[in-house]
């Protein structure tokens, strides 16, 4: 497959990605848009890196994994925090959690 395809790829995943972040209030939702830009930032990594026969991309890729491991872990505690004081996960009230 030529390297453009992959670009491609990434760049639609990105933009879901992007628009999911903008457009959604579920907290759910918004992590899980958080992850299709990770890991359209991942296929871009390893694209470039199997381009230049480098194993860096790879080596790159599994950090961010590892870095979208923790955030998942991290924002459905903050999620689920939300919920047990809103009994929702509507985004558009965490101002209201303010002091």
């Amino acid at each position: 497959m030529l390297l453009n395809q992959f670009l491609l790829l990434s760049a639609v995943l990105f933009c879901i990605g992007v628009y999911g972040v903008l457009a959604r209030k579920n907290g759910v939702l918004v992590l899980m848009s958080i992850e299709l830009i990770l890991n359209a930032v991942n296929i871009n990594l390893v694209a470039f890196g199997a381009l230049t026969d480098n194993v860096a991309g790879a080596v790159f890729a599994l950090f961010t994994i590892a870095v979208a491991a923790a955030e998942v872990g991290i924002g459905l505690a903050i999620v689920l925090l939300i919920y047990r004081n809103r009994r929702s996960i509507d985004l558009s009230e965490i101002d209201l959690m303010k002091g």
